[in-house]
């Protein structure tokens, strides 16, 4: 018979070869770029260049990645999905500051959490705020996740996302403070703890989050 364990974990999506496939050239892709890229600069790398050292062809790239931007900032896509997910998942009477605090920190924590992580991400981060294209690039999915944001907080505080400037105002502040830890977090090439800058920078903007929020 079998037991809630072996129900639970069959009733699991499985992933396919072929998932598993994709993930391990888009890895690849993502790895050669920040080598390289690291190595030369971003100007100076081209996407010849990363996918021969993927060890693929350039149409196989482009099948991952619509540009070589998308290859780095690839190594943060996730932290929107992250920040929706924990803010979520807070209980729904928290202070909106609260909430929004831990969901920014779960982005943070991603990029600055792990020792071993850590040093890569920095990098990364570094590299993204320091070069213009790739920073427009990285706002572009911050502007997507000041919307889904936005549409949580609606939800949380009972207020209309199409007609109530309160979210997407929230929203917004919230990724500023993200930003500005990102920033001051890559400048101290890491030395600055990133909890404690978080706190400072939601220290600054909670009064007026929770005060709207009421």
């Amino acid at each position: 018979m079998a037991s809630r364990y072996d129900e639970s974990v069959s009733s699991r999506p499985e992933v396919t070869m072929a998932q598993r496939k994709r993930q391990l050239v888009a890895d690849e892709l993502t790895e050669a770029a920040l080598q390289l890229l690291a190595l030369k600069g971003f100007d100076t790398v081209t996407i010849d260049e990363i996918a021969a050292a993927a060890g693929v062809s350039k149409r196989t790239f482009f099948r991952y990645f619509a540009s070589k931007e998308d290859v780095v900032v690839q190594f943060l896509a996730g932290m929107g999905t992250d920040m929706r997910t924990e803010l979520t998942d807070r209980h729904a009477e928290e202070p909106p500051s609260v909430a929004l605090r831990h969901a920014v920190w779960v982005a943070m924590a991603a990029c600055a959490d792990d020792a071993d992580h850590s040093g890569r991400a920095l990098r990364v981060v570094q590299l993204i705020l320091r070069t213009p294209a790739l920073y427009a690039r990285f706002l572009e999915r911050q502007a997507q996740w000041r919307t889904d944001l936005a549409t949580e907080l609606a939800h949380r505080r009972r207020l209309s996302p199409a007609t109530g400037l309160y979210p997407l105002m929230a929203a917004g502040m919230a990724l500023t403070a993200f930003d500005a830890v990102l920033h001051r977090w890559s400048d101290s090439d890491g030395a600055e703890d990133p909890a404690g800058l978080i706190d400072e920078a939601f220290a600054v903007i909670a009064p007026a989050l929770d005060a709207g929020g009421s």
